[in-house]
């Protein structure tokens, strides 16, 4: 793979990468209004999305960071995007080009202060892994083999100038508007400035490993803090299959069975026990062993969940209360999807469409076991997502709804759907967790 010997870090560098960016859209219309002559609407607009979803990625892993991020965020739900971008930015979750290794070895200098090869006996320059904020290597100390994750230069500094510029184009995609939407982009920046802080992340991992060690099939790596710093992480080099690469080629149902049982166990763990949760869960995050064992990785993203959003949150997931339309619309006010200055039609609205899609969602806490295998449940699911989102009735209506604590819940939510499905795991006990 081709490797990237700069990174443009100044707000104008950054902004001058999206102008050609921008550029390069255009010229797509204008290719789209040829083609819309002599092909159909349809064949016209897929060739659109595909153009600009390729320009758009290109542009975003030149610049790296939280633009990128945020494109990794969107591919985890299908039912958002246009499936070209879906499949484009899903490349960001563990597949953009690398920095050089003249690069990582003045990163590393500028990070820690000595060359990797004056720490590690071993260093490899050439990345193993690349992704939106860091990159990971492979070195050795003592006898122990080690994967060491560098960040991005000038990613922790740009994140404000990023959402930025990234802020108009989400404001239009999710139609949000009122005075206090910059909740929702203060949320983002707050996570992705946490992301950044690698002495939080080693802290963090340690204290989740810790945690959840009683659940079993579930291996987490080894962190030293003696060998990190703000901006670079050591922790043991582990070995296995990304999740995505084992499911595009396991026919082992018990191997699915196991390894759902065991991811589900773990969110559902941190959902209910610990009230905080790794809130990236995409395939390049969990690793599969030879031996069927999970293994989770990057603990950067941790989403902690306050009472007063866990209690109304998971008393809609009951199938009673879904039953019960004066308690649920109060739980609707509590979450901040319905607005005391909402119109008649908008109450209704949104109080139908919460209902069909929470009625649908929160189908597996209604069983004892669910298989997560079902593609007509995921299918409904995509349907549902792809209606509304052509919706012209919501287009017309205020987007700016529901708690922050969304974003990053109902994220890992889909994030771990999506995992489950891909596994095809079945007869997944959903309270299973208790015991640990």
């Amino acid at each position: 793979m081709k490797t990237i010997d700069s990174i443009p870090t100044s707000k104008i560098q950054r902004a001058s990468k999206l102008i050609q960016t921008g550029a390069k859209i255009g010229v797509n219309y204008i290719k789209y209004y040829g083609d819309k002559i002599t092909k159909t609407e349809a064949e016209a607009k897929e060739n659109l999305n595909i153009n600009n979803a390729s320009d758009i990625y290109d542009g975003l892993k030149q610049m790296k960071g939280s633009a990128l991020k945020v494109a990794q965020m969107l591919s985890m739900d299908k039912s958002i995007l246009p499936r070209a971008y879906v499949e484009k930015f899903s490349l960001a979750q563990f597949s953009v080009p690398p920095l050089s290794p003249p690069l990582v070895n003045k990163t590393f200098k500028n990070y820690f202060g000595k060359q990797p090869n004056e720490i590690f006996d071993t260093f490899n320059a050439t990345s193993i892994n690349a992704a939106s904020i860091g990159q990971v290597h492979q070195a050795s100390k003592d006898g122990k083999n080690l994967a060491v994750k560098i960040q991005y230069p000038g990613v922790a500094e740009s994140i404000s100038s990023d959402l930025a510029m990234v802020k108009p184009i989400a404001i239009k995609m999710f139609n949000i508007k009122g005075k206090d939407s910059d909740k929702y982009f203060k949320e983002v920046e707050d996570k992705l400035i946490e992301e950044t802080n690698y002495i939080n992340e080693v802290k963090q991992s340690i204290e989740m490993a810790e945690a959840c060690a009683t659940i079993p099939n579930l291996i987490f790596p080894k962190y030293y803090p003696e060998w990190s710093s703000e901006r670079i992480i050591t922790m043991d080099w582990m070995t296995g299959e990304h999740l995505s690469e084992f499911t595009a080629h396991n026919t082992d149902t018990e191997k699915s069975n196991i390894l759902g049982q065991t991811l589900w166990d773990f969110y559902m763990f941190q959902m209910h026990n610990l009230r905080k949760v790794h809130a990236d869960p995409h395939p390049g995050n969990f690793l599969i062993t030879k031996d069927t064992k999970l293994i989770a990785l990057d603990f950067g993203c941790i989403k902690e969940v306050p009472n007063d959003f866990y209690v109304p949150y998971f008393e809609l997931a009951k199938k009673e209360n879904l039953a019960n339309p004066e308690f649920f619309k109060s739980k609707l006010y509590e979450l901040e999807i319905l607005r005391t200055d909402d119109s008649k039609e908008e109450t209704e609205f949104f109080t139908a469409m919460f209902h069909e899609l929470l009625s649908l969602f929160a189908r597996p806490f209604h069983v004892e076991e669910f298989d997560f295998s079902d593609d007509e449940f995921f299918g409904q699911i995509a349907d549902l997502g792809e209606r509304y989102s052509k919706s012209t009735e919501l287009r017309n209506m205020n987007g700016n709804r529901g708690s922050k604590h969304f974003i990053y819940i109902n994220r890992t939510f889909f994030g771990l759907y999506n995992l489950m499905h891909d596994l095809k795991a079945k007869n997944v006990k959903i309270n299973n967790f208790i015991k640990y």
